[in-house]
This record gives C-alpha cells, sequence and structure tokens, in this order.
C-alpha cells in the first residue's frame, strides 16, 4: 500500500513526522501519568501530615481547657488565693467564685467576685468585662424571693 506523498516532504520525512509526533504524544501522556501519581501521593503525605498536626492542636487545646477546669477548682486551695476557702462558693460562669469574706466566722464582711485564669496570657472576656465594670460601679442589690407566697 503507498501513500500518496506530497513532492516537497518526501516519504522517509512524513513518516518521521508520524513517528516523532506518535513519540511526543506517548511521552506526554507518560509523564502526565508519571506526574498525576507522584501529585496523588504528595497529597496523600500533606493529608496525613495536616490530620496529625489537628490531631496535636486538638489535644492541646483540650489538656489546656482541662487544666483550666482543674485550676479553677483547685484555686481555693493555693497560696495566691487571699480568701478563706470556706468563705468561696463556686459558681464557674460568668465568674468562677463569689468569696463572702468573714462567712465561715459568722461575720460577713464583703463580698467579692473571683475569676480564675490558668494562661499566661489569659484576659476577661468582653462579657466578664462588662460585669467587672457593673459590680465595681456597685450597681449590685440583695433580693429575697418568698416562694410561700406563689400558693395563693
Amino acid at each position: 500500500m503507498k501513500f500518496w506523498v506530497h513532492p516537497l516532504l518526501g516519504g522517509d520525512r512524513i513518516l518521521e513526522i508520524i513517528i516523532f509526533i506518535l513519540g511526543m504524544l506517548l511521552g506526554i501522556v507518560l509523564c502526565y501519568l508519571y506526574l498525576r501519581g507522584q501529585l496523588a501521593a504528595q497529597l496523600e503525605r500533606w493529608k496525613l501530615e495536616f490530620e496529625e498536626r489537628i490531631r496535636q492542636e486538638v489535644l492541646e487545646k483540650s489538656r489546656a481547657i482541662l487544666k483550666g477546669k482543674i485550676g479553677e477548682q483547685l484555686a481555693p486551695l493555693l497560696p495566691l488565693f487571699r480568701h478563706e476557702p470556706a468563705d468561696a462558693r463556686f459558681l464557674g460562669s460568668p465568674v468562677d467564685y463569689v468569696v463572702f469574706d468573714g462567712y465561715k466566722e459568722g461575720e460577713p464582711r464583703g463580698v467579692t467576685f473571683v475569676d480564675v485564669k490558668t494562661g499566661k496570657n489569659a484576659a476577661l472576656t468582653p462579657l466578664e468585662r462588662k460585669l467587672k465594670e457593673v459590680i465595681e460601679q456597685g450597681k449590685v442589690t440583695w433580693e429575697t424571693i418568698h416562694i410561700g407566697e406563689l400558693e395563693g
């Protein structure tokens, strides 16, 4: 079977061009498959690395939260707690303790709201700051509710 070939190209030259183009296409396909495999493997390595990093961050945050909760509960037993532990009542939120100074002796002298922070950079939340301002401004009242009045 003989192909018609343009006189300027020559028969052998066209065959070389076809073989070259097929070789290039084969090279492109093989390169694509190789790179796709390499990128897929790299993606899996990154996934594993980031999953491990995320696990570590979650674990560290969990430890910090647990450490904070334990610190809040043990605060009255620490030397830096300036109040009689028996006078302190744990609330947990929005402040950690209300201390009724002198309550143990039966001679109340004052009420102190205490918030325990365990981290070096721990700061009051915006709500805690507002509560602190309200307390410092003396906007604190006493209210007695008589349940017997509900019976009618």
